[in-house]
């Protein structure tokens, strides 16, 4: 396909996913359901850390997960007794068990004790020069994990540092850092800009943009995710996310691939 072909296609199929009705059947809902930052960033982090499998199971899991904090996450850090961990014993999705998600209430709750947002935890570790994120997410990792843990837990926050694509962080800074008029991502954390994004990549983006000629590899790795990224800079230097709209639509929805 011819790039000015291209250009308008993939900025047509944005358009068509980037809208309010992808709200309900998208994780994305979840953070929807709160108008607080700090609930925003909470649930969100839950919801992207729990996108995998199929997505009814996942916004199901994290409704399940939201009750279970009063569905008051942010002052549900701040204010639970140790008593009131019991409740999380039984939660499970996939691999991710009550483990885990007791470590991740145990971070986020030292963390907004003496911070007002998440947003620092990422941002902390980049420079406004930085052409992408890799060094907020590498650094993020290394961030919550400095902390005693329990080492199966490190496997569910990704790393560049380790080839990862990161596709569920960078789907959650897609959701806090983007921000256009169009009502899906929020674009509430101002110190990481839109266009040091990343694109989230996994099968089946990594199998439709080998499909349009964004990518030659079959890898969904950090290389061929910044490879992607590269490509989507020629569309829109200033917000190559936003093209995970058309990508995530025509290889999951449409069945492109």
């Amino acid at each position: 396909m011819e790039k000015e072909n291209l250009t308008a296609f993939l900025n047509r199929k944005t358009a068509q996913y980037n809208q309010p009705l992808f709200i309900p059947g998208d994780p994305v809902s979840i953070p929807h359901r709160f108008t607080r930052l700090q609930d925003r960033e909470i649930s969100g982090f839950f919801a992207a850390i729990l996108a995998w499998g199929n997505r009814s199971t996942i916004i199901k899991n994290c409704l399940q997960l939201m009750d279970l904090m009063d569905d008051a996450p942010h002052d549900f850090m701040l204010g639970h007794r140790p008593e009131d961990l019991k409740r999380f014993l039984h939660f499970k999705h996939r691999t991710f068990n009550a483990t885990d998600l007791l470590y991740f209430i145990d971070f986020l709750s030292a963390w907004y004790r003496s911070h007002s947002s998440l947003e620092t935890a990422f941002s902390r570790h980049l420079q406004p020069a930085d052409p992408t994120v890799e060094k907020a997410l590498t650094g993020f990792h290394t961030l919550m994990f400095a902390r005693e843990h329990p080492a199966r837990t490190r496997k569910h926050i990704a790393t560049p540092a380790r080839n990862s694509a990161c596709k569920r962080l960078n789907m959650f800074l897609r959701w806090m850092v983007r921000k256009d008029k169009c009502g899906v991502d929020f674009g509430c954390w101002k110190n990481i800009r839109p266009a040091q994004l990343v694109c989230p990549l996994d099968i089946h983006v990594s199998r439709t943009a080998q499909r349009l000629g964004l990518l030659h590899t079959g890898q969904t790795n950090w290389k061929a995710a910044l490879a992607l990224t590269d490509e989507l800079r020629k569309f829109d230097p200033a917000d190559p996310a936003k093209y995970d709209f058309a990508l995530f639509g025509l290889g999951v929805i449409e069945k492109f691939i």
